[in-house]
C-alpha cells in the first residue's frame, strides 16, 4: 500500500510533472517538487497561485476550525512573499454536518479572511454521501503583485543566514493534543500548553514582517516532513548546503511531551506555521526583530554555504520518506 501523504519524488518527477496540459508563456513558475505555488505573469504583474484541501476538525470547534483550516491554504501563497488577496474554496461536506455547524465554520472563514485582507471570489458548497471529516473539499487561493516581489523557496545563495520561527512539530502537537487527549498518558496541563500552539499559525502576518525588514531570499513553511523536510527540499532547491545549529532552533512548550508520546520526531512532522526564512546576513536580526515583535519566536539558527544536502550539529540529516504523524494518526485512530 502506497505511503500517506504526499506522493514521493519519483512519482511526481515521471508521472506528474511531465503531465502539465498546455504549456503557456505566461507560466513564470509552474509545479514542481518542492515548491508550493505558481506565479502567472499577467502584463507584468505577477500573480501567485496555490491549491490546498480543506482540514475541517470538529474536535477544535466549528469556528475555530475554519479559521485553522483558513491559516492553512493561505499558507503557501503567503511564503511567496506576496500577500494572498483571493480566494475560490469548494466544500464537499459530510451528511451529517448541521446548517448550524456549517455557518459556525463560515463564519470563521470568513472572519479571518477579512482579517487579513483576503476576499472570497468564488465557491462551491454541497453535502455529499460517502465524505467524512476531515477533508471536505479544496481552496485555491491568489495573490497579486510585482514580479520583483516574489520570494521562491529555492532562492538561498551562499552567505544566507537560516531563520526559523514557532519550532518544530508544533501543529502536529497541537493537533494530537485536541484529537487524543485520554490517549496519551500526559497531565492535562501538559495537553492544554500542546493545544496553545493552535493559537500561534500566524504565517501570513510572519512572512509579511519578514520581508518588509529585510532582503529575503527564500522562504517555506514546514509541512509535510516537517522542518527537516523544509530544510532539505530548500537546500536541494538551491544546490546548496544548510549548516543548522540545533540548539538555536526556537522549541515550543508542550511540543515534545505530545511527540514523545506519540512516538515521532518533532523535526519529522508537519508544522504549519513554522517558518524557514532565508534572509540576507545582514538583515537577519532586523527579520528576527521583527517576528519577535509580533509575538512569534525566530532565532537565527545557521548559514547556507556551498555544497548540498542540510547538517545539523555537523551531522547530516535526511527526512523521512513520508510524515511519521500520518502513522501515528492512523495508529491512534484505530485504538
Amino acid at each position: 500500500m502506497p505511503d500517506l501523504g504526499k506522493i514521493d519524488r519519483e512519482f511526481f518527477d515521471s508521472v506528474i510533472y511531465p503531465h502539465l496540459g498546455a504549456e503557456r508563456d505566461d507560466v513564470v513558475v509552474g509545479p514542481r517538487h518542492g515548491v508550493d505555488f505558481g506565479v502567472l505573469d499577467v502584463d507584468g504583474t505577477a500573480v501567485v497561485t496555490a491549491t490546498d484541501p480543506i482540514s475541517i476538525l470538529p474536535q477544535l470547534g466549528f469556528e475555530r476550525a475554519g479559521r485553522f483550516a483558513l491559516d492553512v491554504v493561505l499558507a503557501d501563497v503567503a511564503v511567496s512573499g506576496v500577500p494572498p488577496s483571493h480566494l475560490s474554496i469548494s466544500l464537499t461536506l459530510p451528511p451529517e454536518m448541521t446548517d448550524e455547524e456549517l455557518a459556525e465554520m463560515w463564519v470563521g472563514i470568513s472572519d479571518h479572511a477579512r482579517e487579513l485582507g483576503v476576499s472570497i471570489v468564488s465557491g462551491h458548497t454541497a453535502r455529499y454521501a460517502g465524505v467524512d471529516y476531515s477533508w471536505v473539499g479544496g481552496a485555491t487561493v491568489l495573490g497579486v503583485g510585482d514580479s520583483g516581489d516574489v520570494v521562491r523557496p529555492d532562492g538561498a545563495t551562499v552567505g544566507d543566514s537560516i531563520v526559523v520561527t514557532t519550532g518544530p512539530g508544533a501543529e502536529v502537537a497541537a493537533l494530537f493534543a485536541v484529537l487524543f487527549p485520554d490517549r496519551l498518558g500526559l497531565a492535562e496541563s501538559t495537553l492544554e500548553t500542546a493545544r496553545g500552539r493552535l493559537e500561534e499559525f500566524g504565517v501570513v502576518r510572519d512572512t509579511m514582517a519578514a520581508a518588509d525588514a529585510g532582503t529575503v531570499t527564500a522562504m517555506h513553511d514546514a509541512t509535510e516532513g516537517g522542518l527537516l523536510g523544509a530544510l532539505t527540499e530548500m537546500a536541494h532547491g538551491a544546490g546548496v548546503r544548510f549548516d543548522v545549529d540545533g540548539e538555536a532552533v526556537p522549541a515550543a512548550p508542550g511540543v515534545v511531551p505530545v511527540t514523545d508520546a506519540i512516538d515521532v520526531d518533532p523535526w519529522e512532522v508537519t508544522s504549519t506555521g513554522t517558518l524557514v526564512i532565508i534572509v540576507q546576513a545582514e538583515d537577519a536580526e532586523s527579520v528576527v526583530n521583527a517576528l519577535q515583535r509580533r509575538g512569534t519566536r525566530a532565532a537565527v539558527v545557521g548559514q547556507v554555504s556551498s555544497g548540498s544536502g542540510v547538517f545539523v550539529d555537523g551531522d547530516q540529516r535526511h527526512p523521512p520518506e513520508s510524515d511519521p504523524a500520518w502513522n501515528a494518526l492512523d495508529r491512534l485512530s484505530e485504538r
